[in-house]
């Protein structure tokens, strides 16, 4: 931007130096034609004095116009009776012309010639004064040299002061930038100083409330989620107790480990809604947490007839993605199986490692989905809230990755595949 402005302000003192510079040199050239067309005129007058007089005068004149003869301009005077004093020259039509009583400067070849007559007792006598190129044009490509420097330092002038003009106005602009890309990446702590032009520092002054709106929208989000997850916390402890009041231990026991672990999925819900700030990425063996996602719903599957396959790879499938978050993933798109299929619908929970790439699919033999384009937040296509697709869409890019779903055309029992497919996470991450 900063280039793009200083090439824009040279273009356009360049017009005006254009503009202005060319006339002047062209003034120049012209001053110069006439100031020797003036003293040629001079020279013929002097010489005109003693014209008049051939007869007596003819020393005088001769001296007169060898006076005048010592330069580049050569004057000659041609006689009523044909004869020539002073530089040899052949008559042109301008002197026929100007031996009819009239003055006139006339172009010639080679320069321009300054004719006078001159009345006498003998007839009218021609005084002509040549003026040759180099002379009407002496000191003309001086003067546009000099102006030809004095543009290029105005130039110069303006591109130094157009870079300091421009460094300020793109600093100003980058830092805009910079700010916001920061807020985009979720650093909403990121502030720009307004500066530059009012229009520039207008923007930034909406950036920084911009700024502080989506945090405080963020603060009064995890504050809420927070809220709802504490409220949680009374049915939570009723429920204990009513398994507390179980007869049988081992069913005591199995039901207390779930309450358990409700109570750790409310508490993380808690911990991650007042988080602040973009937090390290964790780090987990994906095909270790659809194993043991798999034992926990084992026992749900076993009990509507629903056939359940695992398969992982028997080394390790590094994912950058903590194994709480990959829980909560599969355990949303396995719960969709259970809510959204009838009862005795097999499903399939499988990890493949393809190279650098980690796919941990869900699929199952049910009718398929309405629509592949389910994972937004609010859209479900079956009634529900939507937010479970939502969850492990989030999941699959907080890890680099992507969640891809498919679902087979055709009659009902082609089935359905949700899969996240995430880059194998490197030893230092």
């Amino acid at each position: 931007m900063r280039g793009l402005l200083v090439r824009y302000g040279v273009a356009m003192a360049s017009v005006v130096l254009i503009a202005f510079l060319v006339p002047l040199g062209l003034l120049s050239r012209s001053l110069t034609a006439d100031q020797a067309v003036a003293v040629a005129r001079q020279d013929a007058q002097g010489v005109a004095v003693f014209a008049g007089g051939a007869g007596q005068d003819d020393a005088r004149l001769t001296a007169a116009v060898l006076g005048v003869n010592d330069g580049d301009r050569r004057t000659t005077v041609f006689l009523p009776d044909g004869t020539t004093v002073g530089a040899p020259a052949d008559p042109s039509p301008a002197v026929e012309l100007a031996g009819l009583g009239r003055a006139l400067t006339a172009r010639t070849d080679g320069g321009v010639e300054v004719l006078l007559p001159v009345g006498g007792t003998g007839g009218v006598s021609v005084v002509r004064t040549f003026v040759p190129d180099a002379v009407l044009t002496d000191g003309v490509a001086r003067s546009w040299a000099v102006l030809a420097a004095v543009g290029a330092a105005l130039l110069a002038g303006a591109a130094v002061a157009g870079d300091r003009v421009a460094a300020r106005l793109s600093r100003s602009v980058r830092d805009l930038a910079s700010v916001a890309d920061r807020l985009g990446a979720g650093d909403l702590d990121a502030r720009v100083t307004p500066s530059g032009p009012p229009e520039v520092a207008s923007v930034g002054a909406v950036l920084n409330g911009l700024g502080d709106r989506v945090a405080g929208l963020l603060a009064d989000e995890r504050e809420a989620v927070a809220d709802l997850s504490h409220r949680l916390r009374t049915p939570i402890t009723a429920l204990r107790l009513d398994v507390d009041l179980l007869a049988d231990p081992e069913e005591r026991d199995r039901m207390a480990a779930h309450v358990d672990d409700l109570v750790d999925a409310v508490d993380q819900v808690i911990a991650t809604a007042r988080r602040r700030g973009t937090t390290t990425p964790g780090r987990s063996d994906a095909g270790r947490v659809v194993q043991d996602r798999a034992r926990f719903w084992q026992v749900l599957a076993v009990d509507q007839g629903r056939a359940m396959q695992v398969r992982v790879p028997d080394y390790p499938a590094p994912v950058a993605v903590a194994a709480d978050e990959l829980g909560a993933a599969l355990d949303v798109l396995v719960d969709n199986i259970f809510r959204h299929t009838p009862p005795g619908t097999a499903f399939t929970l499988a990890v493949t490692v393809d190279r650098d790439l980690v796919r941990v699919e869900v699929g199952d033999d049910g009718p398929g989905l309405p629509t592949d384009d389910l994972a937004q937040r609010g859209r479900s296509g079956t009634g529900s809230t939507g937010l479970g697709l939502d969850v492990a869409r989030r999941t699959a890019e907080r890890g680099g990755g992507r969640l891809v779903i498919t679902s087979a055309a055709g009659p009902p029992g082609g089935g359905a595949s949700v899969a996240l497919e995430l880059p194998v996470a490197l030893a230092d991450s």
